[in-house]
């Protein structure tokens, strides 16, 4: 629902809030498409048309561009829509993750999948789903992202149990996942390793899910389907995670939302010298 930025999602998705001059949503999927991963699935709600608009054609705004010569304009309102190929899935009740992602199993079918949440951005010079691809096809199974985080925050996050892997060449920041537990309490948490928003999973997780019963919130959590995989092995385990030490910004959060604002703006050719001059300026006066 996008509560945390209202009023400006009254009307408008929050994943459609712009990062710059690119909505938040066009980052990850330009993300997955970078990675190979080239058929998007997305799973929509109420009042998200505006995702669907946004990576389709736009004749009449793309027939203006034409006649007015703005071709550069033209290029990237195209672009958008040439990314990936975009199929939609309608969630019909917001009852969690889990059911989000059940909800797209018949595209999916007896494939592995990624699955990538709208509001967790990775920095592209970061790229982590080459990782995650990587070690699904050596180790097998499902594999996760996870960052470490302080651990006063890592109530905010699933927490991973992990045990490290024998020594793999190419594969020194992966481990074994063998639990998980949705928001502890910091003396609780297994360990202050966090799962962020990409999972790459095998298609055993739909068995999983249909089976699973709403748990915290009352929503069907993805983290308790994939904590019942860590410990079935047999059957669509085991579970790895890529430990990701890149640059990675929450953009449901209104202060992560404002970092990847600045950080992103600052590194832009066309934009980063006028505006991180004015704010090495701004910065300065303000600590007068």
């Amino acid at each position: 629902m996008g509560t945390r930025f209202l009023p400006a999602t009254k009307a408008m998705p929050k994943e459609m809030l712009p990062v710059v001059d690119e909505p938040a949503i066009q980052y990850v999927v330009e993300e997955a498409a970078a990675a190979g991963l080239t058929e998007i699935v997305m799973v929509t709600g109420r009042n998200k048309r505006a995702l669907e608009d946004h990576f389709d054609r736009a004749a009449e705004l793309e027939d203006m561009l034409e006649k007015k010569g703005q071709l550069d304009l033209l290029a990237v309102v195209r672009q958008s829509a040439e990314i990936a190929n975009m199929h939609y899935v309608r969630q019909a009740h917001p009852r969690g993750l889990g059911d989000a992602v059940l909800s797209a199993s018949a595209f999916v079918g007896n494939e592995p999948f990624a699955v990538l949440l709208g509001d967790d951005l990775i920095d592209p010079r970061d790229p982590i789903l080459p990782s995650m691809i990587a070690a699904h096809e050596h180790f097998g199974g499902s594999v996760l992202a996870l960052m470490e985080v302080p651990t006063s925050e890592i109530s905010l996050y699933g927490a991973a149990a992990v045990t490290p892997l024998a020594p793999t060449p190419g594969f020194g920041n992966v481990v074994r996942i063998t639990g998980l537990v949705e928001k502890p309490l910091a003396e609780n948490a297994p360990s202050n390793f966090a799962v962020i928003g990409r999972y790459l999973l095998t298609p055993d997780i739909f068995n999983v899910l249909q089976d699973t019963k709403p748990g915290r919130g009352g929503e069907i959590q993805l983290t308790d389907a994939i904590q019942e995989l860590t410990q079935r092995s047999d059957k669509g385990g085991p579970v790895h995670g890529v430990i990701f030490k890149g640059r990675r910004y929450d953009t449901g959060d209104k202060l992560g939302y404002l970092q990847a604002v600045v950080r992103l703006a600052v590194e832009r050719e066309d934009l980063g010298p006028a505006f991180g001059a004015w704010l090495k300026k701004f910065v300065q006066e303000q600590s007068k």
